[in-house]
């Protein structure tokens, strides 16, 4: 004996793969659910595919200011959630604040030295008003960064020129893996 799914009444199956009852009404919805399955998988391919189509497209630009916002969250975070305070004042970050409090600071900014934007030491957590104008200065920063990391690896950033060219490959593979690194962090957090 089998129960109808639709019309919940018990019936014996009279050949194999036999899904509900005799009733018209029920095979007829048993056709439909059918049909309905066949349209949601075939538009989830569609969607696949239009995902798979648009991250394709995707010029340098985006994809170089979505790495750069992947890492910039991870350090942020990685900051934060080891306990280090503000690189240029040490003051504790207030992350539950409307709007956050927390952006993530280049010592050595993108723009004079875009070869560093990706390097992870020289991304560090900073309270928005030490990052923006009128707060404080490369001097501070600087101290904060021999007190984290050491002097000689402070003057080994200053003096890196290395050049780095990127891809579109490149910015995706920084960007993946460290959205990938931010969800281990965040995991770990939880456990």
């Amino acid at each position: 004996m089998a129960r109808c799914p639709h019309c919940r009444q018990t019936y014996k199956p009279e050949r194999m793969g036999q899904k509900c009852c005799k009733v018209i009404d029920c095979i007829i919805k048993a056709g439909q659910s059918r049909k309905a399955k066949e349209a949601e998988k075939q538009a989830k391919a569609e969607r696949a595919a239009f995902k798979v189509r648009k991250e394709a497209a995707k010029q340098s630009k985006t994809l170089q200011a979505e790495a750069q916002a992947a890492i910039n969250a991870y350090r942020r975070y990685q900051d934060i959630a080891s306990g280090h305070g503000c690189i240029d004042c040490g003051q504790p970050f207030e992350p539950q604040k409307p709007g956050g409090s927390v952006d993530a600071g280049h010592y050595l900014s993108r723009g004079s030295h875009p070869h560093l934007a990706f390097v992870e030491m020289n991304i560090n957590a900073q309270k928005k008003n030490c990052n923006r104008p009128g707060g404080t200065t490369a001097a501070a920063h600087r101290l904060g960064m021999i007190a984290r990391y050491g002097l000689a690896a402070v003057e080994a950033l200053e003096a890196d020129t290395t050049p780095r060219r990127y891809r579109a490959d490149d910015y995706r593979a920084i960007r993946d893996t460290y959205r990938a690194k931010l969800k281990e962090l965040k995991h770990e957090q939880l456990i």
